[in-house]
């Protein structure tokens, strides 16, 4: 994806970049939500782009100070975005926000925020060297809004040691990941070496694949796995394939019928969950690329590459296909009273954006590059996870719609797939109660199949 300058900017951005011609003292305010001490360098690579934009106008002969003051301690993403939604509607939002992809497009049409189209030359690196899908996924309405800040996916995870005792030699569990991509290994192959773990007395009932216990982006990849299709490319509406929802809520129904998982495991607590998957007692299993860090560290386990292999999610046959879902978080720069601020903000971002300093995020936050040039990043390139979930995973990455309604969707679909988990409804009901709903709240912005 590639924006030009708008006409009214393209002088001022002809340089390095552009900073006020006077001395001026700024102060550049970034809240990152969702984030911890792993998490750090969401703002200090904002503080490090500060200090090279101070440095670069002192060469040109200006005086620009700026100070970055960040912020990351909030209760939660309700907490994150309610502030950052009060603060902009009474007009002292911060000037960078780190979030959820997904908050573009009711920001954007709220007025909260700039596109950093207007500030950035998407021609120039490094902006020219982000993946193309991951700028794709920070637009909204075919207008660039925002720059992913990392990257991820969502893996599914095999145990080493379970799928040699039902059978699979060294030789078959490497070959895995390339036969889940070849569409060879589908979801049918879980429920059955699941269930063989299982009967085997391998692991517990109940935890021959061992879902994540609440709702999140992962539920969409098992509806894309049976063919379903989240939004349509022409018209950006939302589409609710009948058949792959029927067919996605009948595979986790069944896998609760032969004993691979649990009626009762949703609201399993998360700590309980890590622990359990990081050390061997589910034999298969689905994540988030972020998990290797905690497994390793937290949860304990020091050989993650000898105990756990991964994949694309599974297909669910021939009508499906094997994916992944990225859920990267994305900077944003906030509407202004002062031009020049933006320009500052946006400015910043793209010199976070540079494969060095994205490299530090990824690698202490067991996140993934943004771009194709962090691959010869040594720090990057020398970490095993990374390279690996980067050439496995990311190319194949797909991601929720930026769409105003997709949360109502999201919701309304996991809703129903609890119901069939739980035998509250047939996954057939539950189809037919979700299409009712979303019809009802959706109206025009669905496509039904």
């Amino acid at each position: 994806m590639t924006k030009k300058f708008t006409g009214a900017l393209a002088a001022l951005m002809m340089s390095v970049a552009a900073v006020p011609a006077v001395a001026e003292d700024v102060t550049i305010t970034v809240w990152a939500g969702g984030s911890n001490d792993s998490d750090a360098y969401r703002i200090d690579a904002i503080a490090m782009a500060a200090d090279m934009l101070e440095r670069e106008a002192a060469i040109r002969g200006e005086d620009l100070n700026i100070t970055v003051e960040g912020k990351r301690d909030f209760g939660g993403w309700e907490e994150f975005k309610q502030g950052v939604t009060l603060a902009a509607e009474a007009g002292t939002a911060p000037n960078i926000v780190v979030t959820s992809h997904l908050d573009i497009a009711p920001w954007s049409q709220a007025g909260y925020i700039v596109p950093v189209e207007d500030y950035l030359d998407f021609d120039a690196w490094p902006l020219n060297d982000i993946y193309p899908n991951l700028l794709e996924i920070a637009a909204y309405n075919d207008v660039q809004w925002g720059l992913p800040q990392d990257a991820e996916s969502r893996p599914f995870f095999f145990w080493k040691d379970t799928m040699r005792a039902i059978g699979y030699s060294d030789e078959e569990i490497a070959a895995l990941p390339g036969r889940v991509a070849s569409g060879d290994y589908t979801l049918q192959n879980v429920l059955e070496d699941g269930k063989k773990a299982v009967d085997m007395g391998i692991v517990e009932k109940g935890y021959g694949f061992y879902p994540r216990p609440s709702n999140g982006p992962d539920w969409g990849q098992f509806y894309q796995s049976f063919g379903g299709v989240l939004q349509d490319p022409e018209t950006g509406k939302l589409v609710l394939d009948k058949a792959a929802m029927q067919a996605f809520y009948q595979f986790f129904a069944d896998a609760v019928e032969a004993g691979l998982t649990r009626k009762n495991h949703i609201g399993t607590d998360w700590g309980q969950w890590y622990s359990e998957v990081a050390n061997g007692k589910a034999a298969l299993w689905h994540g988030g690329t972020w998990h290797y860090g905690r497994y390793t560290k937290k949860e304990g386990n020091q050989d993650f590459f000898g105990t756990i292999e991964f994949s694309l999610i599974p297909a669910g046959g021939e009508n499906g296909r094997p994916n992944t879902i990225t859920h990267p978080l994305v900077y944003l720069v906030t509407d202004q009273a002062n031009d020049d601020h933006e320009e500052i903000a946006a400015q910043l971002i793209k010199i976070a954006s540079e494969p060095r300093l994205n490299s530090l995020h990824a690698i202490k936050s067991a996140h993934l590059g943004i771009s194709a040039q962090q691959s010869n990043i040594e720090l990057y390139a020398d970490d095993r996870w990374a390279s690996e979930a980067t050439e496995r995973l990311l190319g194949e990455a797909n991601a929720q719609p930026n769409h105003l309604s997709y949360g109502v969707f999201s919701e309304a679909m996991w809703s129903g797939l609890e119901a069939t988990w739980t035998g509250v409804k047939s996954a057939e009901d539950a189809v037919a109660e979700l299409e009712a709903e979303l019809t009802a709240k959706l109206g025009d912005e669905l496509i039904i199949r």
